[in-house]
């Protein structure tokens, strides 16, 4: 038919709506959700199997994540200035011990101060003793003064730690005996002293700042306990800690006789 004047009508428009289909129930939404239940539940895995993994994969794991690269592993060893590298971790604390001792058999003193020299791995680190005897070894009797030969043998010490990244504790302890003389001056006034004055000797060879703690202890830890007024008790400390990833809590108390220990010897 045509328009009014006779136009011709335009086409009719066909409107089709098409319904969606069900392809959309099988998309890929779901395989989304999956993986990520899939990686979490990886994750969790993983995380069980360390908790029941020793301590030193978890040491090694967390190393890599601190530095996937490896470049810092300069943090467990120092050089030593002649080409070599001392290792410093708790794994080679030992090797550590029998390397001071060959540094201390080289003083010119050492002959006379072999026996009273002891070294032990302990829970905080590295523990070396200079132990007095009834003639005074490294300090003046009654005295914070060291010997000449102490004076001797704590700087040859000091040549060797500073070698190394670890921090230093000092510290000084006397026998039961009380201190007579010098009015209130203390058994805790003269194992202070004696620490300190061990510091300034080492010190002067040290690196900056490795000595971060003095400790006087008197006669409240002694290294003979059946007798306490024993001149072994009067000694000085030295302990080479261990680096702060690789420490562990010092036991309860403070022991100055766990671990091996051993007396230096020809």
């Amino acid at each position: 038919m045509g328009g009014p004047n006779g136009e011709a009508a335009p086409p009719p428009l066909i409107i089709i709506r098409k319904k969606a289909g069900h392809a959309a129930h099988h998309g890929g939404a779901w395989k989304v959700a999956y993986a990520d239940f899939v990686t979490a539940m990886m994750a969790l895995f993983i995380v069980l199997w360390l908790m029941n993994s020793s301590e030193q994969v978890r040491k090694a794991i967390s190393a890599y994540f601190k530095d996937p690269s490896g470049t810092g592993k300069m943090s467990g060893s120092a050089s030593t200035g002649t080409g070599e590298t001392v290792s410093i971790n708790k794994d080679d604390m030992s090797k550590l011990k029998e390397r001071l001792e060959q540094a201390v058999k080289r003083s010119p003193e050492f002959e006379k101060l072999k026996d009273y020299v002891q070294m032990s791995v302990t829970g905080e680190g590295l523990r070396v003793e200079l132990i007095e005897s009834e003639r005074g070894m490294f300090f003046n009797s009654g005295s914070p003064d060291p010997t000449e030969a102490g004076s001797e043998l704590i700087r040859k010490l000091a040549e060797e730690l500073r070698k190394m990244p670890n921090d230093l504790v000092i510290e000084g302890y006397t026998d039961a005996r009380p201190f007579s003389g010098r009015g209130a001056y203390s058994n805790w006034d003269l194992s202070t002293e004696r620490a300190n004055a061990a510091r300034r000797l080492m010190q002067s060879v040290l690196r900056p700042n490795q000595v971060i703690q003095v400790r006087g202890f008197a006669d409240q830890s002694l290294h003979n306990k059946e007798h306490p007024e024993d001149p072994s008790n009067r000694r000085i400390s030295v302990i080479v800690r261990y680096l702060p990833m690789l420490a562990e809590e010092p036991p309860a108390g403070n022991s100055t006789s766990e671990g091996k220990s051993s007396k230096l010897e020809h």
